[in-house]
């Protein structure tokens, strides 16, 4: 959302934010160049609904695209009565949600928008919506921010103490319930077993709701001599940065319902060996930009990963497609673009 609106050309669309909340990207969503409304949340739901409305009226919104169930079933409300639209971006899935909360607001906005279309048919099967209501909407990149800061790259290899000819590996993303990043695990130790000149580091931070997801991880390389061999870094800020130091990147997931951090590293022009989930099916290609293993087997990835080895030239050069790719398909202007024709779309907006 930050990216959108750094990048919003306003020939696309005009937009206002507003928000209930502050939190860590306050003062960069301000600075943003779209405008901001800090509109907190009483214990009064009424008072904040008729605030929210005479705001979105004297502002002349003709549509409001909200990004979380919650605020899709406010701005219904604060809407009702008037010509404005709602819309609303689903970013996961609805494990841990109110299921009662998405039966209703799914069936009374006026599109639902994913981010992938395994996530839209998951929807539209178990809350059955009419499909015309229903949008599939990319997630963006902004390269011109992954290459500016990919520029001040710093040297990793330093900083952990290996050396060039060593082979570096990563797996970007937080420790959480979505991720596998045990079975990556259970993969080096595999690995070591044949191939020992190699780092890898886990970037992401520990979740202390799930913090066993992180520790058994550590006990599982401590358990298996790996410690010289794999590196926790923690919550980085850098990741454009280090990406291109890498040779390989490894990823593993649950269930993603996107894969930006996949498409970063393909995005970074190195080899990317990611499980062949739906989602993940999807965003590569089939796996022709991406070499696919097997969900949850560690024996199948070093299959894979040993025909890597064995042959570098023929990966790198997937990896240099997969570059064209990424970019053509996951650009933030193209998703700003899809959003425009969507929202032309639900406002019945010919297009010119």
């Amino acid at each position: 959302m930050l990216d959108v609106c750094k990048n919003l050309d306003t020939q696309a669309f005009q937009a206002i934010g507003v928000y209930r909340k502050p939190g860590v990207l306050e003062d960069a969503f301000r600075k943003s160049g779209v405008p901001f409304y800090y509109l907190p949340a009483s214990k009064n739901i009424l008072a904040y609904l008729l605030r929210l409305r005479k705001l979105l009226l004297s502002k002349k919104v003709q549509l409001v695209h909200a990004q979380q169930p919650i605020d899709a079933l406010f701005a219904y409300m604060a809407c009702m009565g008037t010509s404005i639209k709602v819309v609303l971006t689903l970013h996961g899935f609805d494990f841990q949600d109110s299921t009662s909360l998405l039966k209703f607001i799914l069936k009374r906005t006026d599109l639902n928008i994913y981010v992938s279309q395994y996530q839209q048919q998951y929807y539209i099967k178990k809350y059955k919506l009419q499909s015309k209501k229903q949008a599939v909407v990319f997630n963006g990149m902004d390269f011109n921010k992954l290459q500016a800061q990919s520029s001040a790259s710093g040297t990793l290899r330093k900083e952990l103490n290996i050396s060039e000819d060593t082979l570096l590996m990563a797996m970007v993303g937080n420790f959480n319930e979505v991720r596998d990043q045990l079975t990556v695990c259970k993969f080096l130790h595999e690995l070591h077993q044949s191939y020992r000149q190699f780092h890898f580091v886990f970037i992401g931070r520990r979740v202390d709701a799930v913090a066993h997801r992180y520790d058994d991880c550590v006990d599982f390389c401590r358990k298996h001599g790996l410690e010289q061999h794999v590196s926790f870094l923690g919550l980085r800020n850098d990741v454009p940065a280090l990406l291109p130091e890498m040779n390989a990147f490894v990823y593993s997931t649950e269930h993603d319902t996107f894969g930006i951090a996949v498409l970063e590293a393909m995005a970074a022009n190195i080899p990317v060996f990611v499980n062949d989930w739906a989602v993940m099916q999807e965003i590569t290609g089939q796996g022709k930009y991406a070499t696919l293993y097997k969900t949850k087997d560690e024996k199948d990835l070093l299959r894979q990963f040993l025909l890597f080895l064995q042959d570098r030239d023929q990966y790198l050069e997937k990896a240099q497609w997969a570059v064209d790719y990424v970019h053509q398909r996951f650009s933030i202007l193209h998703h700003i673009e899809q959003l425009r024709e969507n929202y032309h779309r639900t406002l019945n907006i010919q297009e010119k």
